[in-house]
């Protein structure tokens, strides 16, 4: 949890008198959930995943498929 600030007014480097907070409310930090593909016991299969999950390699992704080629005529 954390608390989100409301200002108002025109920063003192602009030419105003400075901002005010006017209202504070409670806010959640909630995780960056990513919808991805992932090998899990061996079979390829789709899972909710944080950012900092993939980020720090607890994720095995598929390997890409090469791209296949024109046979040359």
């Amino acid at each position: 949890m954390g608390r989100q600030k409301t200002y108002r007014g025109k920063a003192k480097y602009l030419g105003g008198v400075g901002r005010k907070i006017t209202g504070i409310t409670a806010r959640a930090f909630k995780p960056n959930i990513q919808k991805v593909r992932a090998i899990i016991d061996g079979q390829v299969c789709r899972i909710r995943v944080s950012a900092k999950a993939m980020r720090m390699g607890l994720v095995m992704k598929p390997p890409r498929r090469p791209k296949m080629e024109k046979p040359a005529s």
